[in-house]
């Protein structure tokens, strides 16, 4: 049995759907366990890419079983839209794609919620996508979702709609909305969106549960996919400019039905530097010209919104705060390229709070706002790293860099990424033969 689990170790846009991609070659099962359409994992293949929001990244491996599971929150319209654009490209998307019974929907009312609660933080905004997630996994947690198997029975479906409207227009009553939203407030519009994105979800439904039990018993690979990462997790993260789900082995767990025994590592990826997308703390970010450069450098524009995103150095603190909550086995770094034309390069060793030195991740946001960073700094290698594929072949200064970066996380790299190809990649340490070389946690 080998169970892999990859997740973000910073605050999304690391570059885990590469990372998927090209340990799915070897792999039996790709499984996505939470986050919903706000994700949205880049892959470029002989040349094309492909952006993925909701289905798995081992679609683009035919052979390779597909799993959205129970952690997900789904926009059926999304789904729809993403399979036949898929199918357009010419990517197998059939039997090898199953959507949990118990994935919960992102229904077109939740998407007007979600502007309205983002008007009304004013600039206290999180700065979500829009998308309705928050409000779905609101929903979740207050029982009154609807799930994909309510899809399948109408009397059901009608029911959960009725009653999660009911209460809907009640909490929107007092606030002007348009005719689209109010058109998203109407039961029969909602029923029949359902009834258009049945007959191709139909298809698809399955007890994933089962499905990922019986494929971990059989002793097949599988790969637990995350989206976002672990500074955005709803418990561990900057609280609350944070997702709406658990990012971590805690939400990989739960959100697939897999008992903690079966799992046998977990592999955090992290870029060489650090972005963040929408509001929120951010110590080591760079502002002005160099921002500006690094961003344009390593095409920092959301895959899913399409928002510049904040770039930053590399932050240890954090990465230390992510390794420990997580437990990460071995680590990932991306876009090491994008670091090839700075003669010198930051990263955060520890944060000064009011002449005081914290080397531990602060839980309160106030706390973090006020943090600066103190930097190592390290000279640049000012030469191509791109599509570098063996250790020997990266300038030296570039292993003296990462080999900063182990010290300073205390964890080995398994992976390094030089390019946005799956080619791109430098293997250190082949993480399914980590695998066989572990017992199964406890």
């Amino acid at each position: 049995m080998s169970v892999l689990a990859v997740l973000g170790g910073q605050r999304g846009d690391e570059g885990k759907g590469k990372v998927i991609d090209w340990l799915a070659e070897r792999a039996d099962v790709v499984a996505r366990y939470q986050g919903g359409a706000n994700a949205g994992h880049t892959v470029v293949l002989n040349g094309k890419q492909y952006i993925l929001h909701l289905v798995p990244t081992g679609i683009l491996h035919p052979d390779v079983r597909c799993i959205i599971g129970s952690g997900v929150v789904v926009d059926p319209l999304a789904l729809v839209e993403e399979i036949q654009y898929l199918r357009a490209q010419g990517v197998k998307v059939g039997e090898n794609l199953a959507v949990g019974k118990r994935t919960h929907l992102i229904m077109p009312y939740h998407k007007v919620l979600d502007a309205h609660m983002e008007d009304l933080l004013g600039v206290n905004r999180i700065g979500t996508t829009g998308r309705g997630i928050g409000p779905a996994y609101s929903d979740k947690a207050a029982r009154l979702g609807v799930r994909v198997s309510d899809l399948l029975d109408e009397k059901i479906l009608t029911e959960r709609i009725r009653v999660c409207l009911a209460l809907k227009r009640r909490i929107l009553g007092g606030i002007g909305i348009s005719r689209e939203e109010s058109q998203a407030l109407d039961e029969g519009y909602n029923q029949e969106m359902c009834r258009k994105v049945r007959e191709i979800l139909a298809p698809h439904v399955r007890d994933t549960e089962a499905e990922i039990q019986e494929a971990a018993e059989s002793g097949k690979r599988i790969l637990l996919e995350g989206a976002q990462g672990v500074l955005l997790d709803l418990d561990m993260g900057t609280y609350p400019y944070v997702t709406s789900s658990n990012t971590g082995v805690g939400g990989a767990l739960s959100g697939l039905g897999l008992p903690y025994g079966k799992l046998n590592a977990v592999l955090g990826v992290m870029k060489a530097y650090c972005t963040r997308v929408g509001q929120g703390p951010f110590p080591t970010e760079i502002h002005g010209e160099e921002g500006e450069r690094l961003r344009s450098a390593g095409g920092e524009y959301g895959a899913t919104t399409g928002r510049p995103r904040r770039c930053g150095w590399f932050d240890a603190v954090a990465a230390r705060h992510c390794i420990r909550v997580t437990g990460l086995d071995g680590l990932v770094i991306t876009k090491l390229d994008v670091m090839d034309n700075h003669a010198a390069i930051q990263v955060c060793v520890a944060y000064e709070l009011e002449g005081k030195r914290l080397t531990s991740f602060p839980a309160e946001i106030n706390v973090l706002e006020r943090c600066k960073p103190v930097y190592e700094e390290f000279p640049g290698w000012m030469t191509s790293t791109s599509g570098a594929r063996e250790w020997e072949a990266l300038p030296q200064r570039a292993r003296g860099y990462l080999s900063a970066l182990e010290r300073l996380t205390g964890k080995k790299i398994w992976l390094i990424s030089t390019g946005p190809g799956r080619e791109d990649t430098i293997q250190v340490k082949d993480p399914f033969a980590a695998l066989q070389e572990r017992e199964p946690r406890p």
